[in-house]
């Protein structure tokens, strides 16, 4: 966040405007609505400018700019076309530690004047940090037409019912979901058909309603791989309505911070050394313990939470202990991953089937999977198998899978970093050591891999050097070993 939001309260508070033209017009009328005292130094002044000094809703300053015009002052705008001038108010009022907003020029200036969605008293403000005002003004449009002007009568009515509010919802999330139904429910309906008063008595009779002991559940909500783009309505809306937000460690920080801000964050990833039983009997524990108190608890897990996730597990703990709940599944690390390198895990002309695998398994060796996985019109999808390369290769080659089949290992998928890394099998694990690749990454092989360098579009990709008989590493410490892995994949 670059700068800093804040609503300052201005009633009745001196601001001076240096300029004269239509630009410190505009500047004028936003800060009279606001309640300033405004005072506008300038030789000349636009008719409209005349005609509030006329009217003495603002004072006018005659003349050329002076220091002693900062004088208590609050906020400070230079709205001239002289830079030399605004360079010099604006060093003269950081001097005093006085606010300005140089118009069309971030550099010089400590506050932003951003964009309004005025419906009074809500204000929405948008700001690009004075670098894009065009895009902030299009991104104000988009926003007014989200909110209908009644809103600004809902906020006046809830004010003025807030102590009676709070005196019969004392529990904050009682509360919440009291102001959830005023702005989704019939007293919104009725301001917005112009009926106040049939508002304001559905407002008290729901006030007057006996309340019910709050009863706690767990969501379960898989958030994708990490661009909060994926996410879909439902989990934006768990996060915004949890008390208690458990997530695993891979879980993106801007997805989080997507979040309620009082909304508790607990980190109930794998910690080093730590048993995956025990880490998985901690979140359980958590989830009850909450869910006993009366919380929303919302269960974050990157991708999808029953794609190798563990949440069948979950449920059924939550269900063995009555706890309500529900699922929002999210888009999995093998699709999205692959959707982001340009990677189709179909194709009609390479592969009519996808496998997801994993390299975390419980089970030993399936003796039928691996054939199974060999066949050269399909497309294998590995999760958390950056650990296990060396293994992957040598078994995949060893058992039948050509050296020349293509891969592609997408690291941080869909995340501003992604890196792509494509070659051939044969070599895979050197290539990726090379490349420095670490977790998370998707490792995709099959015919669809060799289009990654073709069709990609986001983030960037790096091809593997091509190796020989040579580059092969040592086989593995046992064969039934490495057949395990892939054969529980």
């Amino acid at each position: 966040m670059k700068l800093y939001p804040l609503f300052a309260d201005l009633q009745g508070r001196r601001v001076l405007v240096v300029g004269g033209g239509p630009v410190a017009e505009r500047k004028v009328k936003s800060l009279l609505s606001s309640g300033a005292q405004v005072i506008v130094g300038s030789p000349t002044l636009t008719d409209p400018l005349q005609n509030h000094a006329q009217q003495r809703e603002i004072v006018h300053l005659n003349g050329c700019f002076e220091p002693h015009w900062l004088d208590a002052m609050w906020l400070v705008i230079a709205a001239t076309e002289d830079r030399d001038l605004n360079q010099r108010i604006a060093a003269l009022a950081t001097e005093r530690r006085l606010l300005i907003n140089v118009v069309d020029d971030p550099v010089l200036s400590t506050f932003q004047v951003p964009s309004i969605v005025d419906r009074a008293p809500l204000t929405i403000a948008i700001s690009s940090a004075g670098h894009a005002p065009v895009l902030a003004r299009r991104v104000r449009e988009r926003i007014e037409s989200l909110f209908d002007h009644s809103i600004g009568s809902l906020v006046s009515l809830a004010a003025r019912y807030r102590p009676s509010i709070r005196k019969a919802r004392p529990d904050l999330r009682q509360r919440r979901e009291f102001y959830d139904w005023l702005l989704d429910g019939p007293v919104s309906a009725a301001l917005r058909q112009q009926q106040p008063k049939q508002a304001e008595h559905l407002l008290e009779a729901a006030l007057s309603q006996p309340l019910k002991s709050p009863q706690g559940r767990v969501v379960l909500v898989g958030a994708g791989p990490g661009d909060p783009g994926l996410l879909t309505l439902n989990a934006l809306r768990a996060l915004n309505e949890a008390d208690i937000i458990l997530h695993d460690r891979l879980v993106s920080p801007a997805i989080l911070d997507l979040a309620r801000r009082d909304a508790v964050q607990i980190e109930v990833g794998k910690r080093p050394g730590e048993n995956h039983d025990h880490t998985q009997a901690r979140i359980h524990a958590l989830m009850l313990s909450h869910a006993s108190q009366g919380q929303f608890v919302a269960r974050v897990k990157g991708g999808d939470a029953f794609v190798f996730g563990r949440g069948g597990e979950e449920l059924e703990f939550l269900r063995e202990h009555n706890v309500p709940y529900e699922v929002v599944p999210g888009v999995t690390a093998a699709l999205a991953c692959a959707a982001y390198a340009g990677v189709p895990l179909t194709h009609r002309d390479y592969a009519q089937s996808v496998r997801l695998a994993t390299a975390h398994c419980r089970e030993d060796t399936l003796p039928d999977e691996l054939a199974s996985m060999l066949s050269e019109n399909q497309t294998l999808a590995f999760y958390m198998a950056v650990g296990q390369l060396e293994w992957l290769e040598q078994t995949l080659i060893r058992h039948g899978k050509p050296g020349d089949t293509p891969f592609a290992i997408i690291e941080n998928g869909t995340r501003p970093e992604q890196r792509v890394l494509h070659g051939n099998l044969l070599g895979m694990a050197i290539s990726a050591r090379e490349h420095q690749i670490v977790s998370p990454a998707m490792v995709l092989i099959g015919k669809v891999a060799a289009l990654a360098p073709k069709l990609e579009w986001f983030g960037t990709s790096a091809a593997a050097r091509v190796a020989d008989e040579t580059d092969l590493l040592h086989e593995p410490e046992s064969r039934s070993e490495a057949d395990s892995f892939i054969a529980c994949a």
